[in-house]
C-alpha cells in the first residue's frame, strides 16, 4: 500500500477529539502525518496537545497561536500588549492546562523551531496562506501565519503546479460554506472546520493520496469519512473581500 500523506487541521487545546481521530485514520509508520498548526489555545488540554505532537514521529508547522505564545514567553518575559492579546484569543485556557508549573520551556523552545511552510512537491502546506503578490521567498511569518481575505479572494492559484492546504480560518466564516464543510478556492483548500466553535465543533483530517476526509465532532461525538468531492465547498472569490467581520481563530 502506497503510503499516505495525512493533513489535520487546527486543534485548538482538544486532545481527546484528536486522539479519536487518530483512531480513525489510523496511521501506520508508513504514513506522513502533517499538523497546519494552532495546536494550543481555545480548548481546555494544550499541554497534552503539544506533548502528544511534539513526541510523535509527525510534522507540524507554526500556526498564529503559537506564533503568539512565543511572542508573550519566548525571550522568558511577559510582554503587556502581547500578552492580552493572546490571553483574549485562547490562551487562558492553554496557561491552566500546564498547571502551576507553567508552560514548559522546553515546549516554547520546540515551537520555536516550527517551520511556517512545508513544500510537498504537489502540495504546499501552510497554516493561514500565502499573499498572492508578494514572491513567495519574501513571505514573512506574519502573512504565511495570519492572513486571510487576500488570500482568499484570490482570482487565479498562487502555483501553477501546487496546491496549497491550510487552517487558520474557520470554513462557516468564507461565503456560503456550512459548518464542517471544508473550503476550496483558487489553488487553494482550507481545512479548519471549527474544532472549538460550537457553531461546528468539527476537527478534520485529509488524506491527500486517496482524497479523504476524516473528521470527529467535539461536542456531539460523532465520527464520519467521506470523499473529499463531498466535503467540499467552492468559494467565489468576488465574495469574499471585503468581508464586514472575521472571526479569529
Amino acid at each position: 500500500m502506497t503510503p499516505r500523506r495525512i493533513v489535520i487541521g487546527d486543534v485548538h487545546g482538544h486532545y481527546e477529539t484528536l486522539m479519536i481521530l487518530l483512531d480513525e485514520i489510523a496511521p501506520t509508520s508508513d504514513d506522513n502525518v502533517y499538523f497546519l498548526g494552532d495546536l494550543i489555545d481555545r480548548g481546555p488540554q494544550s499541554a497534552q496537545v503539544v506533548e502528544f505532537v511534539k513526541q510523535s514521529p509527525y510534522h507540524c508547522l507554526l500556526g498564529n497561536h503559537e506564533q503568539m505564545l512565543i511572542d508573550v514567553l519566548g525571550d522568558g518575559q511577559m510582554y503587556g500588549p502581547a500578552l492580552q492579546a493572546w490571553l483574549y484569543s485562547g490562551g487562558h485556557s492553554t496557561v491552566n492546562s500546564y498547571g502551576e508549573g507553567g508552560i514548559l520551556p522546553e515546549h516554547i523552545k520546540w515551537m520555536q523551531s516550527l517551520p511556517t511552510h512545508l513544500d510537498l512537491g504537489d502540495v504546499w502546506l501552510v497554516h493561514a496562506g500565502v499573499h498572492p503578490t508578494i514572491p513567495i521567498e519574501q513571505q514573512t511569518s506574519d502573512q504565511l501565519c495570519w492572513i486571510r481575505d487576500e488570500f482568499h479572494s484570490m482570482t487565479q492559484p498562487y502555483f501553477p503546479d501546487k496546491l496549497i492546504i491550510t487552517g487558520h480560518t474557520i470554513t462557516f466564516t468564507l461565503p456560503s460554506v456550512q459548518p464542517g464543510k471544508i473550503a476550496q478556492g483558487q489553488g487553494w483548500l482550507d481545512i479548519d472546520t471549527g474544532a472549538y466553535h460550537p457553531k461546528s465543533g468539527w476537527m478534520t483530517a485529509l488524506d491527500i493520496n486517496n482524497s479523504l476526509v476524516y473528521q470527529v465532532n467535539t461536542f456531539r461525538h460523532r465520527r464520519r469519512t467521506l470523499p473529499l468531492a463531498e466535503a467540499v465547498t467552492w468559494v467565489e472569490p468576488s465574495q469574499v473581500f471585503p468581508r464586514r467581520s472575521v472571526m479569529r481563530s
